[in-house]
């Protein structure tokens, strides 16, 4: 009797089970690894981190206590990625290896729980559209930059979007109350905006009578309650007052509308400005998803309301709006591989090829918005050139501005003794001859009594030219680094200056 081979093999083989996401992981390491340092959004969670690691329960040295941000955030992701990453950073510990290795670490742990979740939305395209549909939708995903690359980035978006990567999985499944029950989760502890998604897709559940209205408040309510009891109880002993975290972000954000000082867009700047970059060939191809294969239409619809919803808040940002691109992407391979199919055909053949070349163009795209990203953190370059600088034992204490700090720096970054650090703040330019710091790291050129010792340069902006390529990146000075002229120690090293 002849013997069987086993189903992943009929479909395609190794690819069938973790190819995609070996390669979806590989590329998402690889921004991690190249680009390892964090900026001022993403502060709250890497501090958090850092502390829950290296200060375990000794609160009181927590950064939040004397940088508390503008409004607080939940410590559950952060407990999250730092208990699955304990075991490496422990080891990690015992061998003396630098702390910025442990950042590296909670890094690629999150990126994991994100393309899991990820994984779980691919499995059900792929059963619910096809084998076809899935390669498209791999494919789609790894030459866009900006989904890969933030999913390692500990923003409360991106642990909100491992919850909704889920609710779609579960959506496409069929498990209706359990994708409300994900979503209320990913909105009560991590994202409170996520209620804009979640509404669209309650009612789309109960206009289709997918779920009940009794049914859907039932465990709705019950879901939200254990959640606000989880996240109020382990973040108020974490801030030390009593609260719920997303409320009071849902309160300046919404009610105050405080987050508009921090810039407003336009009401369409997510349709015109923030999609296309970030989807590239996909955003084109997403619209012709929804004429060509109506059976996306009524998952496309609510995460369409959700973003045209969004649209409505004056602060704009792409990361607040990622958790609609998965979905997207699902429509848009539901195109490709109706052209894929039809490649052949009159008329269809033109416009497969010109699908391959917008594959090409963003692909390209990609590459440089990778190179951009890559020079836009030069705080972290900084301070990680000043350590190799200085190799001696004598104690110097670096002072580390607003700007180096937003553009890299992390307690991740820094050094055991004798580095010490300070990020006070409100230090006027003249006031710094006065102290006694060994170093400075700041965005001004020259201090007095301080000699500049180097300079970083950072991403400005992207320029059109002639040639081949079309385009180059121009990189200006951002962060100084200077020394004290007082420590004669500090003169006597080689620096290569400022120009």
């Amino acid at each position: 009797m002849p013997r069987t081979k086993p189903a992943t093999a009929r479909n395609g083989g190794w690819l069938a089970g973790w190819g995609w996401d070996l390669l979806l992981g590989s590329i998402a390491a690889f921004y991690a690894v190249m680009a390892p340092y964090t900026k001022v959004e993403e502060s709250f969670n890497v501090q958090a981190m850092h502390d829950i690691l290296y200060h375990t329960y000794h609160i009181e040295k927590y950064d939040h206590l004397e940088f508390p941000g503008v409004v607080p955030r939940t410590f559950i992701g952060a407990f999250v990625i730092s208990i699955l990453s304990s075991p490496a950073v422990f080891v990690m510990r015992l061998l003396d290896v630098p702390k910025f290795y442990s950042l590296v670490t909670v890094r690629l742990l999150l990126s994991c729980v994100t393309l899991l979740s990820l994984r779980l939305l691919r499995v059900q395209v792929k059963k619910k559209f096809g084998h076809q549909a899935e390669v498209f939708f791999v494919l789609l995903t790894a030459i866009q930059f900006h989904l890969l690359f933030y999913s390692s980035r500990p923003l409360p978006n991106i642990f909100a979007l491992a919850l909704v990567n889920l609710a779609y999985s579960l959506w496409f499944k069929g498990s209706n109350l359990c994708t409300l029950q994900a979503l209320i989760v990913a909105g009560v502890v991590f994202r409170c905006d996520i209620i804009l998604l979640l509404g669209p897709i309650g009612l789309t559940l109960l206009l289709s009578r997918s779920v009940s209205l009794l049914e859907a408040v039932k465990y709705c309510v019950s879901t939200a309650l254990i959640c606000i009891g989880v996240t109020v109880l382990i973040d108020s002993i974490m801030w030390r007052r009593i609260l719920w975290p997303e409320f009071e972000v849902l309160w300046f954000n919404s009610v105050l509308n405080r987050s508009s000082e921090w810039g407003t867009h336009s009401i369409h700047w997510y349709f015109t400005s923030a999609l296309p970059r970030s989807m590239l060939v996909a955003y084109p191809l997403c619209m012709v998803g929804v004429l060509l294969d109506r059976r996306i239409v009524p998952y496309m619809l609510p995460v369409f309301l959700f973003v045209v919803l969004y649209s409505k808040l004056p602060h704009k940002e792409l990361r607040f709006i990622i958790g609609s691109i998965p979905m997207f992407n699902v429509s848009a391979s539901l195109a490709a591989s109706r052209l894929y199919n039809n490649r052949k055909k009159a008329g269809w053949n033109l416009l497969y090829i010109l699908m391959l070349g917008a594959f090409l163009v963003s692909l390209g795209y990609s590459a440089v918005t990778f190179m951009a990203s890559y020079n836009n953190y030069p705080g972290g370059y900084a301070l990680k050139a000043l350590h190799e600088a200085d190799s001696s034992v004598k104690e110097k204490m670096v002072h580390i501005d607003a700007f180096t700090a937003m553009s890299g720096v992390s307690r991740f970054c820094e050094n055991e003794y004798p580095w010490r650090y300070s990020k006070e703040e409100e230090i006027s330019i003249e006031e710094f001859q006065e102290r006694n710091f060994t170093y400075l790291l700041n965005e001004h050129h020259s201090i007095s009594g301080y000699k500049c010792l180097f300079t970083v340069d950072g991403f400005s902006r992207v320029k059109l030219q002639p040639r081949i390529p079309p385009l180059s990146l121009v990189k200006e000075p951002k962060v100084f680094a200077h020394g004290n002229m007082r420590d004669p120690d500090v003169l006597s090293l080689n620096w290569p200056g400022c120009p």
